[in-house]
């Protein structure tokens, strides 16, 4: 029985031929009830939605949900029966040619191979025992064998091949050294259609890069081949299904159906979706299924008739109900609070502190629904920042107390849709961090305002720019690449709104990092990187090159911090007239007397003007170094790859002792506090505190990492 909304009972009026007639107000109720049960009944009629990767026999259909394989009767689609019920991830079904099978691909041996199972149900037989990855792609005509993609007997790098075996087991058959990830054979096996290429982000909408390579015909009998007509655009998934070959192309912008004839070379477009692309497409003979937005379609590639087909999964998932899990070994942005007291971590999405020495982890963000990313600690230490998708708009910036007992006040980051590497400002103003399209933003933290102050010169850039306040917060540091691929160091001047180049354009420089004594500026920098500068230049196999560690002397008068010493007898006092005594204590007290600058709150001074005649090299040989940190005072933290393990050998190099000696090895993620004394290391699966005024690391104290 279906109830209409209450409504006041319809007026009848006479006319002045004796027709009745419905009021104007029932005629809206009862359209509006119509349209209510409508919506209703379209919404229950979707079923369960993000199911995947159909395949379709002539009487069943088949696909991936949850991690497990299910199959429906297409005459009964609400009788969904899993197939397989294991933690691990099966995917990728196929059906024999005679429906009775389905292969699929599962790692639930510990490495990815090959399995068939009866339509019917069943035990799974492990087909494939290689150690590298094999992927179900389909059948033989005959039914009697498994295609399938792998890695295997490839180099240097893997690339996959398609490979065959037996439905009853045993050895493996290459089926053709060309590369291929996907492929489908001809009614006659004569040829088969290949997709070459496998792609590492099956999710880049419009991609049109190196990965986009034409679908190949390739006859089997004396491989030459035919590709079908692309312009650089993505086609996947190709079906040889009678006398045409379906697969996905996005050449309209968005990926739909087409078909491909051989014989005359025609390109139909089949579906003309706009919006979500078409994910999955497989057929039968007659009928072809496939996947977009979620639900699971079938289409009649003669008449164009389109089915959403209404399939409800119902299923127990142990493995995925709610418990205690160490997540440890998932930690990332990590950071010290400004005196090292507590550490702040992010772990499969919540945000966590944990203290050093007394107390316990505590999860700030609690919330599994949203991805919590890249917190920092505010400078006084009371608040914590981060950026979440908890709104379901796309991320924001959240603060909040740092004891998690606060609601976190939202702030929008306006057109950004992600955020890498924030930096608060020693005086708690603002936040700077780099965006999806790699443009630098400043966020107010008291008015919410942004702004934009550069971009970044490559993609690649994001989160690796190397943001870094002074200790007076008037200027921002970074690194951004030039037209040459090199990397420059800029300045921006939050007085001015202004960026400035400090560093050469013909070496690559980064990772820049202020002296807490407000006037010294470390970064590393290489004059041999030359080919190495294109990530893509495969003629950069043999480049290494080596960085060294440099000074910038921000003040135009202050002298090098490496002017020649010499060791001088001393002079006896009574052999010094009395005058010149009284003179020389009375220059020694003026040096000694803190200047205006350093006894209000290090004010950094830039004298922009022949900076790079400022730039001196720093007592270390070239090697492979990664990062720099400033320590305390006149001291600064350089990472060198270890040249003879793991990590990084952390060394500490001071302005005073002119040398740097190794501090501690082995570090493959690296915080310093904000007052410089405290740097937390990540040792082997170990978080060490370490004192930053001492010579070696080995006085440090484990942290207590156990978050849940």
């Amino acid at each position: 029985m279906i109830h209409q909304p209450t409504y006041k009972k319809p007026r009848l009026i006479k006319s002045n031929n004796n027709s009745i007639h419905l009021s104007r107000q029932f005629i809206k109720v009862l359209l509006a009830g119509l349209f209510l049960f409508v919506f209703i009944i379209s919404a229950i009629s979707q079923g369960t939605g993000l199911l995947r990767q159909p395949t379709i026999s002539s009487t069943h259909i088949a696909f991936a949900y949850g991690g497990d394989v299910w199959v429906s009767e297409l005459n009964n689609q609400k009788a969904a029966v899993r197939l397989t019920s294991t933690p691990a991830v099966e995917s990728d079904p196929h059906f024999s040619p005679d429906g009775k099978w389905l292969a699929f691909s599962s790692n639930r041996s510990g490495n990815t191979a090959v399995y068939v199972v009866s339509v019917h149900g069943g035990d799974a037989t492990r087909l494939t025992w290689h150690p590298s990855p094999s992927i179900a792609r389909g059948w033989t005509n005959d039914g009697k064998r498994v295609l399938y993609a792998s890695t295997r007997e490839t180099a240097p790098s893997g690339f996959n091949r398609l490979w065959t075996v037996s439905i009853e087991g045993g050895p493996s058959s290459l089926l053709t050294s060309q590369w291929a990830t996907d492929g489908s054979f001809s009614s006659e096996s004569e040829q088969i259609v290949i997709d070459r290429v496998r792609r590492w982000d099956v999710e880049w909408r419009a991609y049109r890069g190196g990965q986009n390579t034409p679908l190949i015909l390739l006859n089997l009998n004396d491989l030459t081949e035919k590709l079908i007509p692309s312009e650089s655009t993505t086609d996947i998934q190709p079906l040889w299904m009678g006398e045409l070959i379906y697969f996905l192309s996005d050449r309209d912008w968005t990926s739909n159906i087409w078909s491909f004839s051989p014989e005359t070379g025609n390109l139909k477009q089949i579906t003309k979706y706009s919006g979500p692309d078409v994910k999955w497409l497989s057929g039968n003979g007659d009928k072809l299924a496939f996947e977009r937005n979620g639900y699971l379609h079938t289409l009649d590639p003669l008449t164009g008739a389109k089915e959403q087909l209404n399939i409800t999964v119902k299923g127990d998932f142990p493995w995925a109900e709610t418990r205690w899990e160490d997540v440890s070994k998932n930690v990332r942005s990590v950071s010290l609070s400004p005196t090292g007291k507590r550490a702040i971590m992010e772990s499969r999405g919540e945000i966590f502190t944990i203290p050093v020495e007394h107390g316990d982890a505590r999860n700030i963000t609690q919330n599994s629904g949203a991805a919590e990313r890249a917190p920092v600690w505010s400078p006084e230490g009371n608040q914590i920042a981060w950026f979440s998708d908890i709104d379901g708009k796309g991320y924001a910036l959240m603060i909040a107390s740092q004891d998690g007992l606060s609601k976190p006040r939202s702030i929008s980051i306006g057109e950004s849709k992600m955020a890498w590497k924030p930096a608060w400002s020693p005086d708690g103003k603002y936040i700077v961090f780099t965006d999806d399209d790699v443009r630098i933003r400043v966020v107010e933290i008291e008015s919410g305002d942004i702004r934009t102050i550069d971009i970044g010169g490559t993609n690649l850039e994001r989160g690796s720019l190397g943001l870094t306040w002074s200790p007076d917060s008037k200027w921002l540091a970074y690194s951004k690449s030039g037209s040459n691929n090199f990397k420059r160091i800029v300045i921006w001047s939050e007085e001015e709104n202004k960026i400035r180049e400090i560093t050469n354009a013909f070496a690559d420089s980064f990772y820049p990092s202020w002296d807490l004594d407000g006037r010294h500026l470390y970064f590393l920098a290489s004059t041999n990187l030359a080919l190495g500068s294109g990530w893509a230049n495969t003629s950069a196999i043999t480049s290494d090159p080596v960085y060294g560690v440099y000074i910038i002397n921000l003040r135009k008068d202050d002298p090098s911090p490496f002017v020649p010493r010499s060791d001088e007898e001393p002079i006896e006092k009574d052999t010094i007239p009395e005058e010149e005594i009284k003179k020389t204590s009375k220059k020694k007290s003026e040096k000694d007397s803190p200047s205006p600058d350093t006894t209000k709150a290090k004010l950094v001074r830039i004298d922009f003007n022949g900076i790079e005649r400022r730039t001196i090299p720093i007592p270390m040989p070239k090697r492979n170094y990664r990062l720099i940190l400033n320590g305390p005072e006149g001291s600064v933290f350089i990472g060198e790859k270890n040249p003879n393990g793991k990590g990084l050998v952390l060394q500490k190099f001071t302005l005073k002792e002119r040398e740097a000696k190794e501090y501690v090895s082995g570090v493959s993620q690296v915080s310093i506090s904000a007052d410089g004394k405290k740097i937390l290391g990540k040792i082997g699966d170990n978080w060490k505190v370490m004192t930053a005024s001492k010579p070696k690391g080995d006085d440090g104290k484990s942290l207590k990492t156990m978050v849940r």
